[in-house]
C-alpha cells in the first residue's frame, strides 16, 4: 500500500510540473502582467482628457478667435474618450486600432493648440494655463512611458503563448489570443513642445531615428 500510495504521490508530482511547464501559470501570469501594464495606460490618457477643458476654457480667454482650433480638440477629446476598450479588445485588432487612432487625433489637436501658445503672448502671462500646460507635458510623457512598457509586456506575453512548451496550454487550456500592441506614429516618441519665448522660434520636432528592424 505504502509503494502504491508513494507510486501515486509521485506521479501526481510529475503530472503537476509538466502541466506547470505547458502554459498553466506563466500564460495567465504574462497576461496579467500585460492588463496591469494596460491600466497605466488608461490612466496616462484619462489625465490627458482631464487636462484639456481646463486648458481649452482658459486658453478662450485669450485667443477667443481661434475657434476653429479650440473647437477641434474639444471634439477630438470627445472622441478619444468616447472609445472605451476592454482587456478582452487586446486582442481585437481592429477595435484596438479604432482606439489608437481616436488617441492619435487627439494629439494632433493638442499639436494646434501649440499654435495658439505661440501666437497670444497674454496667454504666456497666465501662471494657470502655463501651468496647465507643463502638466500636459508632463502627462504625455507618461503615455510614452505607459505605452512602452505595455508593448513589452504585450511582447512577452505573445512569446509566451507562441513558444514550446508554453504553446500547449495556451492553445489547449487558455484559448488564449496575442494582444496587439501600439503602433508608433512618426514622431511619437517626441512630446509635443511648450515654448514659452514667444520672441524664438517654435523649434522644430527631430525627425525620428530610423529603425534597425
Amino acid at each position: 500500500m505504502a509503494a502504491i500510495r508513494f507510486s501515486s504521490i509521485a506521479f501526481a508530482t510529475v503530472a503537476a510540473a509538466s502541466l506547470a511547464g505547458c502554459g498553466i501559470n506563466s500564460v495567465p501570469t504574462a497576461e496579467e502582467e500585460a492588463k496591469a501594464r494596460w491600466a497605466d495606460v488608461e490612466s496616462s490618457y484619462q489625465r490627458r482628457a482631464d487636462l484639456i477643458p481646463n486648458l481649452v476654457s482658459t486658453a478662450k480667454g485669450a485667443a477667443a478667435s481661434e475657434t476653429t482650433i479650440l473647437t477641434n480638440v474639444t471634439n477630438a477629446r470627445a472622441a478619444a474618450t468616447s472609445i472605451n476598450i476592454t482587456t478582452d479588445d487586446l486582442s481585437n485588432p481592429a477595435e484596438f486600432e479604432k482606439f489608437q487612432n481616436a488617441q492619435n487625433q487627439l494629439t494632433q489637436a493638442l499639436g494646434q493648440l501649440r499654435t495658439v501658445v505661440e501666437n497670444y503672448p497674454q496667454l504666456q502671462s497666465q501662471a494657470r494655463f502655463a501651468d496647465l500646460m507643463v502638466q500636459l507635458e508632463g502627462t504625455e510623457n507618461r503615455i510614452n512611458v505607459a505605452r512602452t512598457r505595455y508593448n513589452e509586456a504585450v511582447q512577452s506575453y505573445n512569446t509566451t503563448i507562441r513558444t514550446f512548451p508554453d504553446a500547449i496550454g495556451a492553445k489547449l487550456i487558455h484559448g488564449a489570443k496575442p494582444m496587439v500592441p501600439f503602433k508608433a506614429a512618426a514622431g511619437s516618441e517626441v512630446a509635443p513642445t511648450v515654448n514659452f519665448d514667444m520672441s524664438a522660434p517654435a523649434p522644430a520636432n527631430p525627425a525620428p531615428a530610423a529603425s534597425g528592424n
